[in-house]
C-alpha cells in the first residue's frame, strides 16, 4: 500500500519536473554561446575587451547583435523597427551605415552628403528579432572592416573578435568597395530620418526664425534633388531658375543658419557648390552652381515638403536614363567579376568527402566502402591545412558518416564563403579489375565515354534522396551547359588547381591515361569558386583497394592533395602580388 501511494505521488511529480525543464529550454531559446569577446586596440598599449551579445543559430553560426557590436566599438546607433543607422566619426568625415529590413545591402553615406554613397552586399538580409538587428558575426566583421577601414577579424576557435581602430588599413582600395558614381542610386535607398520635433521646438524659441540645419543631395541618373532641412515654421521662399552660367538661387524669408557649416563643394556630380549668405532683410539665400551645361537642363523646380519640413529643389537633365542605368548595371557586374576573380584570396577551403550514410559509394572486392576512404582523406587534408595555414578556414560538407544530398554540398560551400572546393572520391570499373591510378576532374561537358560513366555513377546517388525528381528538376544537359558558363570565370583556376593536385597524386604504375578531365558532376554545379573532384584510385582493382584502405596511405594521399593546393596557392598569390606592384 505504501509503495502504491509513493508511485501515485512520484509519477505526477516526475511529469511536472519534465514539463518544467522542457518549458525552460523553450524559453531559453537555441543552445549555444550568447556572446563573443571583442578585443579592441586603439593605440600603442591602449585597448579594452568587451562582450558583443548575440545568439547561436541551430547550425552553429553565431549571430551578432549589431546594436551591441556598435556600442562595443563606441559607435552610436538608432533602430526604428525596420531600419538601423550606425554613426561613426573616426576621421574628418562623419559617415553612417544603414541596414534595412529585408535588404541584402548596407548603405554607407556621409552625414554632410560630401562623399559618394557606397553599397556593401551582405551574404543575407539582417535578422530582426525583438527590436534587435542580427548578422552572422563574420559578415558583421566584414561590414565594419569595409565601412570603417579598420581591421576586424573573428576567430571562431577562440570565440573572439580582434579589432584595430587606431588607424585606417593601408589598403585604401577598401574604401572604394561598393562606391557608387554620382549618377547611380543604391538598391532601395533608405529615406533619411526627418529632424526631430524637439529641434523644431527649439528653433521656434530662438527668436521665432526658421533655421536651416542641413543640406542633402540625392543624386539621380538624370539629375539631382537638393533638400534643405529646416527646424521651425514654414517660410515663404523664392526660387530663381538657372541662368546662362548655370547659377540658380533659393531665398528663404525670416530664416537663419550657420553659413560656414552649410557651405558645400562637390568634386563630382551635377552640383558644383552651394554658398549660403545671411541677407540684411533677415532672409537666408543659397547660391547654387551647377556643373552641367545649361543647354542640357530639361527642367528645374522648387517645392516645400511639409511632411519633412524640407525645402526641395529638383534639377533634371535631358539624358537617356535607360541607357545610363544599363551602362551602370553592366559596369557593376564587371566590377563584381573583377573582384571575385582578380582580387580573390584563398582564405577558406571547402572539403567534400563523397557519399556517406546510406550511400556507401563504390565498394571494393574486400568490402572497402568509398565513403569511409573519402572521409578519412578529407579529415587528414583538413588537418594539414589547419597546421600549415592557420589563416585559412577549413569547411567540411560532412565530418562524420552521414548522408548529404549533392545539391546541398555546393550550397554549404557558398553559404560559408568557400574559395576552393575539393570533392574527394574513389573510382570503380566493374568490368576491368586492372585499371588503376588517380584522376582529377573539373566541371564541363563529357569529353570521353569513360568520363561520362564516372559522372553517371557519382550522380546516381540522387536517386536515393527523397523527392529527387522534383529537387533536381531541370538538372539536364542544358543546365550543365549553363553551369559551365557560370563557372567560366573560375575555369582557369579550376584547371590549374586540378593539374597541380594530379601532378602530386600521380603514381608510377597508373594505367588509366592521366590528365585533367571534364565531366558533368552534379556536386560541382553549384559552388561559385574554383572546384575539382579527385578520384583517388580504383577500389575495383584488388591491389589498389589494399592501398586505399591502408590508413597510412590515406594520409599520404591527403598530403599529396595538400601539396598540389599549396603549389596552386603559391603561384596564384605570386601572380596577385606582381599584378598589384606599381609600375615605375
Amino acid at each position: 500500500m505504501k509503495d502504491s501511494l509513493s508511485r501515485q505521488f512520484i509519477r505526477p511529480l516526475s511529469l511536472l519536473l519534465f514539463f518544467v525543464l522542457f518549458a525552460s529550454r523553450l524559453l531559453a531559446g537555441p543552445s549555444g554561446k550568447e556572446a563573443v569577446l571583442l578585443h579592441v586596440t586603439n593605440g600603442p598599449e591602449q585597448g579594452y575587451t568587451i562582450k558583443v551579445q548575440g545568439s547561436t543559430r541551430p547550425d552553429g553560426v553565431f549571430l551578432a547583435d549589431i546594436g551591441s557590436f556598435a556600442r562595443a566599438l563606441r559607435l552610436g546607433s538608432v533602430f526604428d523597427g525596420k531600419q538601423m543607422q550606425i554613426d561613426e566619426a573616426f576621421g574628418d568625415t562623419v559617415t553612417s551605415c544603414i541596414l534595412l529590413e529585408g535588404s541584402d545591402f548596407a548603405v554607407i553615406a556621409s552625414a554632410a552628403g560630401d562623399t559618394p554613397k557606397r553599397v556593401l552586399q551582405l551574404a543575407s538580409a539582417p535578422v530582426i528579432r525583438q527590436d534587435k538587428v542580427y548578422l552572422p558575426v563574420d559578415q558583421a566583421c566584414r561590414m565594419f572592416t569595409l565601412w570603417l577601414g579598420r581591421q576586424l577579424r573573428y576567430n571562431a576557435s577562440e570565440n573572439r573578435i580582434d579589432a584595430t581602430l587606431d588607424s585606417r588599413r593601408p589598403d585604401a582600395s577598401l574604401q572604394s568597395i561598393g562606391r557608387l558614381p554620382n549618377d547611380a542610386l543604391p538598391p532601395n535607398p533608405p529615406e533619411q530620418a526627418a529632424p526631430s520635433s524637439d529641434n523644431r521646438t527649439d528653433a521656434r524659441a530662438a527668436g521665432g526664425k526658421t533655421t536651416i540645419d542641413d543640406i542633402k543631395i540625392e543624386t539621380r541618373a538624370n539629375g539631382a534633388i537638393i533638400r534643405f532641412s529646416a527646424s521651425g515654421d514654414m517660410r515663404n521662399a523664392s526660387f530663381l531658375r538657372p541662368d546662362n552660367s548655370g547659377i540658380l538661387y533659393l531665398t528663404i524669408e525670416n530664416a537663419t543658419g550657420n553659413p560656414a557649416r552649410l557651405a558645400r563643394n562637390y568634386p563630382e556630380g551635377a552640383i558644383k557648390s552651394i554658398s549660403p549668405k545671411l541677407l540684411d532683410s533677415g532672409a537666408l539665400q543659397f547660391t547654387i552652381a551647377l556643373d552641367i551645361p545649361t543647354s542640357s537642363i530639361k527642367s528645374s523646380s522648387f517645392k516645400y515638403d511639409a511632411a519633412k519640413n524640407d525645402y526641395v529643389i529638383s534639377i533634371m537633365n535631358d539624358v537617356d536614363v535607360e541607357a545610363i542605368h544599363l551602362s551602370e548595371k553592366e559596369r557593376r557586374i564587371q566590377e563584381g567579376l573583377s573582384r571575385d576573380v582578380d582580387k580573390w584570396k584563398l582564405d577558406a577551403v571547402v572539403i567534400d568527402a563523397g557519399h556517406g550514410g546510406k550511400d556507401p559509394g563504390a565498394i571494393g572486392t574486400q568490402g572497402t566502402h568509398e565513403k569511409d576512404v573519402a572521409l578519412n582523406i578529407a579529415r587528414d587534408l583538413g588537418m594539414f591545412i589547419r597546421q600549415k595555414w592557420p589563416d585559412v578556414r577549413v569547411i567540411y560538407t560532412r565530418k562524420e558518416d552521414r548522408f548529404i544530398p549533392l545539391k546541398e554540398r555546393g550550397q554549404i560551400a557558398n553559404r560559408y564563403g568557400g574559395k576552393v572546393f575539393i570533392s574527394i572520391h574513389c573510382n570503380s570499373a566493374p568490368n576491368n579489375s586492372k585499371v588503376r591510378g588517380p584522376e582529377v576532374y573539373i566541371l564541363g561537358p563529357h569529353k570521353t565515354d569513360a568520363a561520362l560513366k564516372v559522372a553517371m555513377f557519382e550522380n546516381s546517388v540522387i536517386t536515393g534522396e527523397e523527392n529527387f525528381a522534383e529537387k533536381y528538376k531541370g538538372f539536364s544537359d542544358e543546365y550543365l551547359i549553363m553551369s559551365s558558363m557560370a563557372q567560366s570565370a573560375f575555369a582557369t583556376q579550376s584547371t590549374e588547381l586540378a593539374q597541380d593536385v594530379l601532378q602530386r597524386l600521380s603514381r608510377n604504375n597508373s594505367n588509366n591515361g592521366l590528365g585533367v578531365r571534364q565531366a558533368g558532376f552534379m556536386v560541382l554545379w553549384t559552388p561559385s569558386m574554383p572546384s575539382i573532384l579527385v578520384e583517388t584510385g580504383y577500389l575495383s582493382n584488388p591491389s589498389e583497394e589494399k592501398l586505399l584502405r591502408d590508413r597510412k596511405e590515406q594520409t599520404k594521399i591527403a598530403y599529396a592533395i595538400f601539396q598540389g593546393l599549396q603549389q596552386y596557392r603559391s603561384r596564384y598569390e605570386t601572380r596577385m602580388t606582381t599584378a598589384a606592384r606599381p609600375v615605375n
